[in-house]
């Protein structure tokens, strides 16, 4: 907010004009959210270039483009973080009045042709698998 009121400040008479302002956008704060995010988590290296860019906006969106390093270079570990990282930043998303956009399926086609309403997930919970220690108390 204080990088916006210095920069329209900045432009004195030419800032009086609404259009002129640059103002908090909901797209604006994510990436600076998640750049902060990715700035304090413990797996991403932070003596290397860490970014969120967004890029040229196309008909299904405006795409965000997450580019940094992990401390890691396993595979596997590389993954995880990776998959981890996307996966809070998906489900925060609608915390800025955001949404994944995911092209429309056969399956989504029939259930809005039938009037139905859409349902995230198609309704599906989340199977809790048991774990060891569970199976010993069984």
């Amino acid at each position: 907010q204080a990088e916006l009121l210095a920069w329209n400040q900045a432009q004195g008479n030419v800032a009086q004009m609404s259009a002129n302002r640059r103002r908090m956008t909901n797209i604006g704060t994510f990436r600076a959210y998640a750049l902060a995010y990715l700035k304090s988590h413990v797996d991403i290296n932070p003596n290397m270039t860490c970014m969120v860019r967004q890029l040229e906006p196309t008909s299904q969106g405006i795409p965000l483009e997450i580019y940094c390093f992990t401390r890691t270079t396993v595979w596997v570990d590389y993954e995880r973080i990776q998959g981890d990282i996307f996966d809070y930043l998906i489900t925060v998303m609608p915390e800025f009045g955001l949404s994944l956009y995911q092209q429309p399926s056969g399956a989504d086609m029939r259930v809005g042709l039938r009037g139905e309403p859409a349902r995230v997930g198609a309704g599906r919970e989340i199977e809790t698998l048991p774990t060891e220690h569970s199976a010993d108390h069984a």
